[in-house]
């Protein structure tokens, strides 16, 4: 039986994760971490439900305690200080939190060196699969097809285009040896011009309760490829987080990718 921490623990994949490790078989939670302004600190990590018995912290430390690895779906602004908890308690962590700055990622990057470190933006095992297609579609369609990147999630996501939306044009933009932000189009208001040859477009959607649906479109004269993946239950998120973070346990120190996690050949763009 391995123990995790899950940091972010009052959120909605926080709370996903409480439910689905009731029924994962060899995992358990030992640690939960809410902001130090969190109105359920020293409540039980359950909102709802069969009780945990494990009580809400707001100290790092106190939730690595015992812990076998650690999930992040928290804020971008805590990644940074979350990583490094984890790195003074040696526990591997899953970083399921996006749009963090370029310092985060250096400490990210640099965290690596010590512990088990994986980067997933979007912890669906059928994402993964996903990024797999759009990679093999780019390289056999070839460049004469403009890209547009979609992607809708609820209303109260902060960050867009979402980080799964990002690393899915930075897949692109790698099988065609361009550089991800010379190429990426997130506006097109008040233009005039045609798109430029080679851009790849994004568009994003707020709105309800939207779990996540990310689409990659391959247009060119007479033909349109499409590839969706559209999430339901945010319950996928967060078994695939538990697959990722049991897999990360006993690992080198490094950095992974989903990819690792599920065998499957490396992705141009992958963190790792």
């Amino acid at each position: 039986m391995h123990s995790l921490a899950v940091f972010g623990i009052t959120g909605r994949m926080g709370q996903s994760l409480v439910r689905a490790l009731r029924e994962a078989p060899h995992l358990s939670l030992s640690g939960a971490l809410a902001s130090a302004s969190s109105t359920r600190l020293g409540h039980d990590a359950a909102a709802s439900g069969e009780p945990t018995g494990v009580s809400i912290s707001a100290d790092p430390a106190a939730a690595l305690r015992g812990a076998a690895a650690a999930i992040d779906f928290s804020t971008a602004e805590s990644t940074a200080a979350h990583v490094a908890a984890c790195v003074a308690a040696a526990v591997p962590i899953l970083i399921g939190t996006t749009g963090y700055d370029a310092a985060c990622r250096q400490g990210i990057d640099q965290a690596s060196k010590r512990i088990p470190v994986l980067i997933a933006p979007n912890t669906s095992v059928g994402v993964s699969v996903m990024t797999q297609l759009v990679t093999l579609a780019t390289a056999a369609l070839g460049e004469g097809y403009d890209v547009e990147i979609s992607e809708a999630h609820h209303r109260m996501k902060r960050d867009a285009p979402s980080g799964t939306a990002l690393a899915l044009g930075a897949a692109v933009a790698a099988v065609r040896g361009q550089e991800f932000e010379e190429v990426a189009n997130y506006d097109r208001t008040g233009q005039s011009e045609p798109r430029s040859h080679g851009s790849i477009g994004f568009s994003v959607l707020r709105g309800g309760d939207i779990v996540g649906e990310h689409t990659v479109t391959f247009a060119a004269a007479g033909e349109l490829v499409q590839i969706t993946h559209r999430a339901t239950d945010r319950m996928t998120f967060a078994r695939g987080a538990l697959r990722a973070a049991e897999w990360l346990i006993g690992r080198p120190a490094g950095l992974y990718g989903m990819h690792d996690v599920l065998g499957l050949q490396k992705r141009h763009g992958q963190a790792s």
